[in-house]
């Protein structure tokens, strides 16, 4: 089931968010959602909710389904009063009530159970452009299987694998695609390498076995963790690392060396994912600055990298939960030239204090 994704922008930045059309309910209910892998729910905002976050966008009619009901947030059905649920995101938080509904994401369709939203914080879910979040992390992310898309769909046999990948556009040439199902050899630059998930939280992280500067390993970050998020506009790190990046490319906001900066590199499952300064480096306006937030999720979630839209239009990504794994592939972009995939052991190790670690201590 190949689903077309949309996307926002920002000013003069790349695109900050991708997005599709589900339905639920029936008769069926349109909603645009951003297909989110570092989240466990679909959320989308209830009639009842009366946050102008909510009014500015389609609101789900349980009253107007007649497969709706409502359960409990743990997927239980309700006894006596059913309960609510809060989650927070980043910089704003979502209360709903919890119902059983049908949901289809373009032809797969199966019952299943959201959050309908009872209030939502106005930063930031009033000027978002799509009107609510399909998570698409591990099950253990969900409130229960009930809650997650995959869980769903793979017992229900609606898929003809139990997976689903991404593929992000560059420009407005080409058409992004989430695909349930099938990996997309077309959008595929290169073999496709898989690489197990290491963490228990329901993100789809795996190992980072080291930093790479213009092919040269760092020796920083031993056996850090990257989630890759499909929610996320930037790349994110711990504040520690993240800081010793910066220092080493040392990124000139005027942009004089922006012509000169390297490529950046992780180790993931003995290959070097590569970004380019393009990727790493947000350029508007003749001024540049490193795309590189710096985030400090404290254990035993974190410390931890995310790996978003910048990362993601690099790399075609799949999922498969079955197999607690995540494959990887260079993204075949119409017009460009794909890079090649090296492997770690093709990697030059530089001397010590020959990194750009080493040159960057030494400019202080």
């Amino acid at each position: 089931t190949p689903t077309k994704v949309g996307s926002a922008l920002r000013g003069d930045n790349p695109k900050m968010a991708y997005f599709g059309t589900i339905t639920v309910g029936t008769p069926p209910q349109d909603f645009v959602v951003v297909f989110d892998t570092g989240s466990g729910n679909l959320i989308v905002p209830g009639t009842e909710c009366e946050s102008e976050a909510c009014k500015s966008h389609k609101q789900y009619n349980m009253v107007k389904s007649k497969a709706a009901k409502r359960i409990n947030c743990d997927g239980s059905m309700v006894t006596d009063q059913a309960d609510e649920i809060t989650i927070t995101f980043g910089t704003g938080k979502v209360t709903g009530q919890c119902i059983q509904d049908k949901i289809c994401i373009g032809s797969a369709c199966s019952t299943g159970a959201f959050i309908s939203s009872l209030d939502e914080s106005s930063n930031p879910f009033d000027s978002f452009t799509f009107d609510g979040v399909l998570g698409l992390a591990l099950p253990m992310m969900a409130q229960s299987n009930m809650f997650s898309v995959m869980s769903r769909m793979q017992g229900e046999t609606l898929l003809r694998q139990p997976l689903f990948s991404v593929f992000l556009s560059e420009s407005d040439h080409e058409v992004s695609e989430v695909t349930f199902g099938a990996i997309k050899h077309e959008h595929m630059a290169s073999d496709l390498f898989w690489v197990n998930v290491s963490g228990t939280a329901g993100y789809w992280e795996v190992l980072i076995e080291d930093v790479t500067i213009g092919g040269k390993r760092q020796n920083i970050c031993k056996d850090c963790r990257v989630a890759v998020d499909t929610g996320t506009s930037q790349l994110a790190g711990p504040s520690e690392v993240v800081g010793q990046l910066t220092s080493a490319l040392n990124v000139k906001e005027n942009c004089d060396n922006y012509d000169s900066l390297p490529e950046l590199g992780f180790i993931v499952g003995g290959r070097v994912l590569t970004m380019e300064k393009e990727h790493y480096v947000d350029k508007a306006r003749g001024s540049c600055s490193m795309a590189l937030m710096s985030l400090d999720i404290p254990p035993p979630t974190g410390p931890i990298f995310i790996f978003g839209i910048p990362f993601l239009q690099k790399y075609y990504t799949v999922y498969d939960p079955v197999n607690s794994r995540v494959g990887f592939a260079v993204a075949k972009h119409q017009g460009s030239t794909p890079s090649v995939l090296l492997s770690a052991t093709d990697l030059d190790r530089p001397a010590t204090g020959g990194s750009f670690l080493a040159a960057a201590a030494a400019r202080k």
